[in-house]
């Protein structure tokens, strides 16, 4: 497993690789852009080639992570290309770093016909990603189910995906606290979900992990993080999680709140030691 945590890009997407060596992370997820935005960004390209130089050198794997306002499933439909434009340049910034994929959430929709929910979230994969010419994928999230309960089964998340025009560009993220709180994962069924996920081929395109406990029981449908092993998952179904094969080799990354007293970095020194039992330098 390549662990590692959400990185600022304050000073620059290189910048956030340097702080990833820094932290002894193999793996790290940034925001290309503003996050409470879908305004375009011109990047800097001498700086995202040299995010990618640098991961390629130290063996760490980068994923980008899309804007909270990013809904797959929106109707209206100027805010549609909006998004389109938006997850777009979120691509080519992602490609231009070399990391693996862009996060995005699985759709929300709050009208009366779930299934026009579906169907607009497959158009929309399918008119963003229909020209995408590059190697970055499109990494679909499971939901928590705060608000809308789409997008909180691993049946959903493969069907959609099948259902694209473009599914060999789409892979998916699996977000540990999200499969709690949706009842999917309850902290002592991993067996069975991972046997449920091999039926159905979706361990065959996950490509990533959003590493947090939950603030909140199994399927509360709360969308609350918690630092590893201090929430209402714990310690033990998360060593059956990161111990499993179907997430040996994955990026790992935590999303979980930091202090002056307990940084990602801490945390990652807690997971190796106590959870995944590989010390403080294990990893690679």
């Amino acid at each position: 497993m390549k662990l590692g945590s959400h990185i600022s890009t304050r000073n620059g997407y290189s910048g956030a690789v340097q702080q990833a060596i820094r932290m002894g992370a193999q793996a790290f997820q940034y925001f290309p852009k503003n996050p409470r935005s879908l305004q375009l960004k011109k990047f800097d390209e001498k700086d995202a080639a040299h995010c990618a130089a640098l991961s390629r050198q130290h063996g760490i794997i980068s994923i980008a992570h899309t804007a909270y306002l990013i809904n797959l499933s929106v109707e209206e439909q100027e805010m549609r290309q909006t998004i389109r434009t938006s997850l777009k340049n979120d691509l080519e910034i992602t490609e231009a770093c070399g990391s693996l994929g862009l996060v995005v959430h699985f759709g929300k929709y709050k009208g009366k016909d779930p299934l026009l929910g579906y169907k607009l979230m497959i158009e929309m994969l399918n008119e963003v990603l229909d020209d995408w010419m590059g190697q970055a994928l499109i990494l679909i999230e499971n939901n928590a189910g705060q608000g809308v309960k789409m997008g909180t089964t691993l049946e959903e998340l493969v069907q959609i995906r099948q259902l694209t025009d473009v599914k060999e560009k789409i892979g998916f993220c699996l977000d540990t606290c999200h499969a709690f709180a949706s009842g999917l994962w309850d902290g002592t069924n991993w067996r069975d979900v991972a046997e449920k996920g091999r039926e159905l081929g979706y361990f065959e395109h996950l490509k990533a992990i959003h590493l947090n406990d939950s603030a909140y029981k199994t399927s509360s449908f709360r969308d609350r993080h918690a630092n590893i092993g201090k929430g209402y998952i714990g310690e033990e179904p998360f060593k059956e999680l990161l111990g499993s094969e179907e997430i040996a080799g994955l990026p790992a990354v935590l999303e979980t709140p930091e202090s002056t007293g307990y940084r990602h970095q801490d945390e990652m020194k807690y997971i190796r030691e106590r959870v995944i039992g590989m010390g403080i330098g294990g990893g690679n």
